[in-house]
């Protein structure tokens, strides 16, 4: 399960990163849609926030804070590293207890928060492709199983 998991997250991880890539092509950082930079900044921040939750810290993240273009990519490593450090080290079905941005109180597994932060992350990227297409931007295409097919 843990391996499935690493797979789904290098598949996310790969294109965020291919959508920073585009958001910083040449001249086209000028065309970038401001709802995009706000979808992937968003996705950015809950990952993190996420990751905080499982770890148990109290740090807080401002879930709807843009992130300027040369953090996008230091962000996007980050939370990478933490979430493989997270399936790493802990138990998936491990309950983690924690209160969302409202202070309501929730609690979920870990396998589960995971799953979570993938399937938002790809929510987001077809936004983001929605965004694009609105300018005139070709999008990043994202597919998992177009993922599957090129590597």
């Amino acid at each position: 399960m843990k391996d499935y998991f690493k797979e789904l997250l290098n598949y996310s991880h790969y294109y965020n990163l291919e959508i920073i890539k585009k958001f910083n092509d040449g001249d086209l950082h000028f065309m970038v849609p401001e709802r995009a930079i706000e979808l992937l900044s968003h996705t950015l921040n809950a990952h993190k926030a996420w990751n905080v939750r499982i770890e148990g810290k109290e740090e807080k993240v401002e879930i709807w804070k843009n992130l300027e273009a040369d953090q996008l990519e230091a962000a996007e490593n980050e939370n990478f590293q933490d979430t493989l450090s997270i399936l790493e080290n802990e138990d998936l079905d491990r309950i983690v207890k924690y209160r969302n941005t409202k202070g309501e109180s929730y609690e979920n597994s870990v396998r589960d928060i995971i799953f979570h932060v993938i399937n938002h992350s790809t929510y987001h990227r077809g936004q983001i492709a929605t965004e694009f297409r609105k300018k005139g931007i070709d999008p990043i295409v994202s597919d998992f199983i177009y993922y599957k097919l090129n590597k």
